[in-house]
């Protein structure tokens, strides 16, 4: 996985920060299938994520609606209810708007 190629600012990054339960369960394909999902979506940009002992996952977005139809898409619905249930010991998610953005 690459750094994401994001547009200019403003746009919107959810941050979720995750310690993960015991073994797979799972979790690997519907992270798998996650992904593909969210780069149907409209207003997806790109995504970064790195898993240690917390593991944290940054998705960007065009647009704070953009994020509210991702939250409520069907299958993601049922990942978040997984997630609760079987995947994730505690989690967090953030909401940021990204006013300024720089590299090399």
């Amino acid at each position: 996985m690459a750094i994401a190629n994001t547009p200019s600012p403003p746009y919107y990054a959810v941050i979720f920060s995750s310690v993960r339960t015991e073994g797979d369960n799972g979790y690997g394909a519907m992270a798998d299938r996650m992904l593909a999902l969210a780069s149907e979506q409209e207003g997806f940009l790109g995504i970064e994520s790195a898993r240690e002992e917390v593991g944290i996952t940054v998705s960007y977005w065009a647009s704070e609606e953009a994020i509210k139809q991702w939250k409520q898409n069907a299958e993601h619905l049922e990942a978040q209810r997984l997630g609760h249930k079987v995947w994730y010991a505690e989690f967090k998610v953030r909401v940021a708007k990204v006013e300024r953005a720089y590299g090399i």
